[in-house]
């Protein structure tokens, strides 16, 4: 279920704790940018020899780009890829962007699923993260798009930063569910180095995240959500039955995807790529048709530590007969890590694979990190 991935980075503003690579000065640059972009689709069009299933549009803001914009990119998909079992092209959002207008522009040019980065209906913590559009929007976004008829949408959400109660976290969750969206990502804010949080929080001018805070949040939204008839299927990201996420449960189960843009990531099921992350360099690599990019190649054991990486974090899990394909080391080290969660119900055992418990969620960082094979 092969999928591409498209990364715009231009930016209104600078959310303070964002390290995605994007700029806010584009506008020089914009049609240049554009132009690169679907120039490197072509040079990748051997990239893939199956059908492509998913499109996913992020970055960045690309709800920046308009509807012809976003036409041409995705005309020139269509043109050196098989399309013909697209199930899902995603695009992330900005509440600030999505008028009437906009969303009518998104739905002609073929989108068909919105991931909108609402992160709070409070105007402080919208403040507090500079974001750049007010409660209002993340108020209204929603409805608007389904008004225009899109139908599938995500909405972010982010909890554990200074100034969210418990009260104020409670109505997010509660407004989130009301607003009847198909999916809730949520994470929990992360202090991210050279972002301008860790700046602030350097200088004594912001709070330092408190774990113990985040940790109660994150149990106030499985509840919220799993009552709501949520599913829990990967750490961060819930869904109503049949609307997960289709490209991005591809790359939690290592299936191939390109991706496009500068610093892009792709994988062709051995290697994994990366593009330059500097827009003047990508601009003038592509111009010149040569892709920018970085390449690794894959050994079995980081394969392995990958493949529980994802997996234990999902709601497929870790599946035992997969295990032997990564050689008898890597299952051994896994059978003999995992055995003290199983003992104590952090993990789960049931029909040939292994999960995360209720309570193992709160500490998967620490269990992926424990079965991982360690580097020579």
């Amino acid at each position: 279920m092969p999928g591409i991935y498209i990364h715009i980075p231009f930016c209104k503003q600078s959310c303070h704790y964002c390290d995605f690579h994007f700029s806010t000065t584009f506008k020089g640059y914009r049609e240049r940018m554009l132009a690169a972009i679907s120039k490197e689709i072509e040079l990748q069009k051997e990239f893939f020899n199956d059908p492509i299933h998913t499109i996913y549009f992020g970055g960045g803001t690309p709800s920046l780009l308009s509807g012809e914009e976003l036409t041409s990119i995705l005309n020139t998909i269509h043109r050196f890829f098989d399309t013909s079992q697209i199930q899902e092209i995603t695009l992330e959002a900005n509440p600030d962007d999505l008028n009437i207008e906009q969303i009518r522009a998104l739905r002609s040019a073929g989108i068909n699923r919105l991931s909108i980065g609402i992160q709070s209906f409070f105007a402080e913590d919208l403040r507090y993260m500079n974001r750049a559009h007010n409660a209002q929007q993340a108020l209204d976004c929603v409805a608007l798009a389904r008004a225009e008829g899109i139908d599938n949408i995500s909405i972010d959400l982010i909890y554990g930063f200074p100034g969210l109660t418990e009260e104020k976290w409670q109505f997010n969750l509660k407004k989130a569910i009301e607003l009847g969206v198909q999916h809730i990502s949520s994470y929990s804010m992360t202090v991210e180095a050279g972002t301008a949080l860790s700046h602030q929080i350097a200088k004594g001018k912001a709070l330092k995240i408190d774990d113990e805070q985040s940790i109660q949040h994150f149990k106030m939204l499985q509840d919220a959500l799993k009552s709501a008839g949520y599913i829990h299927y990967e750490i961060s990201n819930f869904s109503l039955p049949a609307h997960e996420s289709k490209h991005n449960s591809s790359y939690w189960k290592g299936k191939k995807y390109l991706g496009i843009g500068p610093s892009a990531h792709s994988f062709d099921g051995a290697n994994r790529y990366w593009n330059v992350a500097n827009n003047l360099r990508y601009m003038d690599s592509i111009e010149k048709s040569v892709v920018p990019f970085e390449k690794e190649e894959i050994s079995a054991d980081t394969a392995y530590n990958e493949y529980v990486l994802t997996r234990l974090r999902t709601i497929w899990g870790v599946e035992e007969q997969d295990l032997l394909t990564f050689g008898a080391n890597c299952r051994d080290t896994f059978h003999k890590e995992i055995q003290t969660y199983l003992e104590h119900g952090k993990v789960l055992f049931f029909d040939g694979k292994y999960t995360l418990s209720e309570e193992g969620k709160f500490i998967a960082d620490k269990i992926t990190s424990d079965l991982f094979m360690l580097k020579e």
